[in-house]
């Protein structure tokens, strides 16, 4: 795997963190690590957890555990003392890597560090042949540990290979998604190792940071990224000229309508999606905009559609332990999307989280569309509506200047009473997870809530 990864000409560029790397230095950089983690104790078949920022050392170490044979473990820099203590507990890598530099600033995109492994009292080899294990967003509740043989990166790696409007050689990314989960790691930062690619991070995930990254070079860009980095572009006030911007690609989470064309409006250039998940990464893209809201499954997936929930042929469980039937059985994974297959070209319309069809007053109630709906409205930037105690509620974050009573009278208009939601809160900003998602769980949407509007105003 790394091996393959690390391959090419001494002075081809591959990474850009603030000023470019070449293959000769990272092959140097990676060797260095393996020298630091191997006088940890790491070996073949071992176990070690990352504790890395974006960062030039971030790759050289995953890639240095692999040299060496081991089985890496992603956790989120950002994650608190206890919370990495809790996940180590909970899976018992036998190294901790972390990085001796403090943190980096909140809107940094990339930060100094200087891995250091540090070997872990009651450590365990692995258990299985997977080479990583990655943790769920956690959008929904508590986080999943997925595991992914080499094999299987590899055939994400080769479906990316084949997706025609997807970066090739002689072009270059700008990667805004976070490289410790699915699309960030595999379709931006091993993607672009792998398919020759170079691979810049902004300096600074702000909407000027992002834009100074785009226009530094000019060979054709693609931007990879989450719906909120695309709003966060849609909004920038007169953006700067950016010839060599080719696209931008989202993924992780649906975008609400209108997003295109406002990305399309202020770029000249399409908003590509793609629908993935961390079990087995991209699943179906649209890259050109096209297809919305349909997309083309990738090369060599069966993608099935079974009572309404899209179902993905898998010959093996993507979950390490004990067989949950109700995510993996009979070599399907069970995606708990629901979603429709279009039988004459296979192609696949997302629908939302099967969980989000609940049932009022013996009425059937698609919470995606009330949240696409509350979305749509001209005073509301984002929304999120979730169902709880047999009643609906949502969470807008809205401009400056709305007016509660105009988005709760645009709503009368909108929707039927039955799919009105009970509670409207409003937010200066909903909360995201660590990868940019909005965040899902009740009780955490609850928290946010400033004081002043905790009772929340019902809403018509």
């Amino acid at each position: 795997m790394d091996r393959l990864l690390l391959v090419g000409p001494d002075d081809q560029e591959c990474l850009h963190f603030g000023t470019p790397v070449d293959r000769k230095t990272l092959r140097g950089l990676v060797a260095e690590q393996a020298e630091r983690l191997s006088g940890a104790g790491l070996s073949t078949g071992g176990t070690a957890a990352l504790r890395l920022a974006p960062s030039l050392g971030y790759p050289a170490a995953l890639l240095a555990c692999w040299q060496l044979g081991a089985q890496v473990i992603l956790l989120d820099h950002r994650l608190t003392d206890h919370e990495v203590g809790l996940a180590v507990e909970r899976l018992a890598p036998q190294v901790l890597v972390e990085s001796a530099h403090r943190p980096a600033a909140a809107l940094r995109g990339f930060a100094e560090t200087d891995p250091v492994p540090r070997a872990l009292l009651g450590g365990r080899p692995a258990a299985t042949e997977h080479a990583l294990l990655q943790l769920s967003s956690g959008s929904t509740g508590p986080a999943k540990v997925i595991a992914r043989t080499a094999a299987d990166l590899l055939r994400e790696l080769d479906c990316y290979r084949r997706l025609a409007l997807f970066p090739k050689a002689g072009e270059r990314v700008v990667l805004l998604s976070s490289v410790v989960h699915v699309l960030g790691l595999v379709g931006g930062l091993l993607n672009s190792l792998h398919s020759h690619v170079p691979l810049t991070v902004p300096e600074r995930m702000t909407a000027a940071g992002i834009l100074a990254a785009i226009g530094q070079d000019d060979r054709p860009t693609t931007v990879i990224g989450v719906p909120f980095h695309a709003e966060l572009l849609a909004g920038a006030t007169a953006p700067p000229q950016l010839p060599h911007l080719r696209r931008m690609i989202v993924a992780g989470e649906p975008i609400r309508p209108g997003l295109p064309a406002a990305f399309t409006a202020r770029y000249k250039v399409p908003l590509g999606t793609m629908y993935g998940m961390t079990e087995l990464g991209v699943i179906a893209t649209d890259l050109d905009g096209s297809r919305y809201p349909q997309a083309e499954p990738v090369h060599g997936l069966d993608v099935r559609e079974d009572g309404g929930e899209l179902h993905i042929a898998m010959a093996d469980s993507p979950y390490p332990g004990r067989a949950d039937p109700t995510r993996w059985s009979d070599g399907w994974l069970h995606t708990r999307d629901a979603g429709r297959v279009d039988p004459r070209d296979r192609r696949v319309t997302v629908l939302g989280r099967r969980d989000s069809q609940v049932s009022i007053g013996g009425l059937k109630v698609d919470l995606t569309e009330v949240e696409q709906t509350l979305a749509a409205l001209p005073q509301v930037r984002e929304a999120v509506v979730v169902f709880d105690n047999g009643a609906i509620e949502a969470y807008l974050a809205t401009e400056p200047a709305a007016d509660p009573a105009a988005v709760r009278d645009a709503l009368t208009r909108e929707l039927a009473s039955y799919k009105r939601p009970r509670q409207l809160s409003f937010l200066p900003a909903l909360p995201r997870t660590t990868t940019g998602k909005l965040v899902r769980d009740t009780t955490a949407l609850r928290a946010a809530v400033p004081a002043a509007d905790a009772a929340g105003a019902p809403a018509p």
